[in-house]
C-alpha cells in the first residue's frame, strides 16, 4: 500500500497545506490500483487533483463530521456531476462514488453544498460505518469508534505490502481522537500508524478532543505500533515541538506528515 499525504493541517487549511484527506493506493493481483480516500477536508480537492483524476478513486472513508475532514467532499461531487465530459449531469451515473462515514452523513454534505434537507448527492452512495469490515479492491477496512465531541471513528486497513504484495501489512488513521481505548485497539502491531498530535502539553487543555504529541506517543507505544507519523498540527503550531513531545513516549520511527509526502507500508 502507498499513503500520499494530500492535507495534513488541523482544524483548517493552513497556509502551507490543505485540511485532512489522504490518498492510501493498493494494486491487486492482475496489477489494477484500488484508490482509497481517507477524509477529505477543507482545500483538500485541489491538490488531490495534481495527484490522481478524481473519477478513478474508488471510495471514501470519513472519520467524522468536522469541516476540516469533510468540506470537500463538495467539491469532489461538483467535479463528479458536471464535468463536461465524464460528469453524470450529462450522462447516466454507471458507479455512484461510494462514501462511508458517521450516521447521517450524506445528508450534512448536501447541506453543506446547499441542497435541502432529504435530498441526495445523486453521484455518491453513503452508507455508515456498521461495524463489519468493507472491502475496497484488496484492501480491508475496519472502523473503530474513538474520543472526540462528535461521532467519529480512527480506521485501520489491512492490504498488500509495497515491497512484497504476497505479504499484508496494515496501515491506521486514527482521524481526531483523543487517548482512548478504541485508537489504542484500531493500532494495535500496525505497521504505520498516522496519528493526530493536534495539542500541545501545558498549552491546550481540554480533554476529550486531540492528542498531544505526548498522547499519540504514549497511544503508538501501548499499541505495539512500528512506525509513526504525525498529522493534524495546527497552523500556530510548531511542528518540532510536537514531534519533541512524541519521541518522550515512543522510541520508534517517527516522521511528521507533509503535503504530499508519499510513504509505503
Amino acid at each position: 500500500m502507498r499513503l500520499t499525504i494530500v492535507g495534513c493541517t488541523g482544524s483548517m487549511a493552513g497556509p502551507e497545506s490543505a485540511a485532512s484527506s489522504y490518498l492510501l493506493e493498493a494494486d491487486d493481483t492482475d496489477g489494477r490500483t484500488w484508490r482509497l480516500l481517507l477524509d477529505c477536508g477543507s482545500g483538500a480537492f485541489g491538490p488531490l487533483q495534481t495527484l490522481v483524476d478524481p473519477t478513478t478513486i474508488d471510495a471514501v472513508g470519513v472519520t467524522h463530521m468536522h469541516p476540516d475532514h469533510f468540506a470537500d467532499l463538495c467539491g469532489l461531487y461538483v467535479y463528479l456531476r458536471y464535468h463536461p465530459t465524464v460528469g453524470t449531469a450529462s450522462r447516466p451515473c454507471e458507479r455512484p462514488l461510494e462514501v462511508r462515514g458517521p450516521e447521517g452523513a450524506g445528508s450534512k454534505v448536501a447541506v453543506t453544498f446547499g441542497l435541502d434537507e432529504g435530498e441526495n448527492l445523486d453521484c455518491m452512495a453513503f452508507s455508515g460505518w456498521d461495524g463489519a469490515p468493507w472491502h475496497v479492491g484488496p484492501m480491508r477496512v475496519e472502523a473503530f469508534r474513538v474520543e472526540h465531541p462528535v461521532e467519529a471513528y480512527a480506521l485501520r486497513v489491512t492490504g498488500p505490502s509495497e515491497a512484497d504484495p504476497s505479504r499484508e501489512v496494515t496501515f491506521v488513521y486514527s482521524g481526531d481522537t483523543d487517548e482512548c481505548d478504541g485508537i489504542v485497539e484500531a493500532a494495535r502491531d500496525a505497521d504505520l500508524l498516522l496519528v493526530e498530535a493536534a495539542f500541545v502539553e501545558g498549552r491546550d487543555e481540554p480533554r476529550g478532543i486531540h492528542l498531544t504529541g505526548v498522547r499519540a506517543g504514549r497511544v503508538a507505544t501501548r499499541a505495539g505500533a512500528r512506525s509513526v507519523v504525525l498529522t493534524h498540527l495546527q497552523p500556530w503550531t510548531e511542528p518540532a515541538v510536537v514531534l519533541a513531545e512524541a519521541r518522550t513516549t515512543y522510541e520508534g520511527p517517527l516522521d511528521l506528515a507533509r503535503p504530499l509526502a508519499v510513504h509505503t507500508v
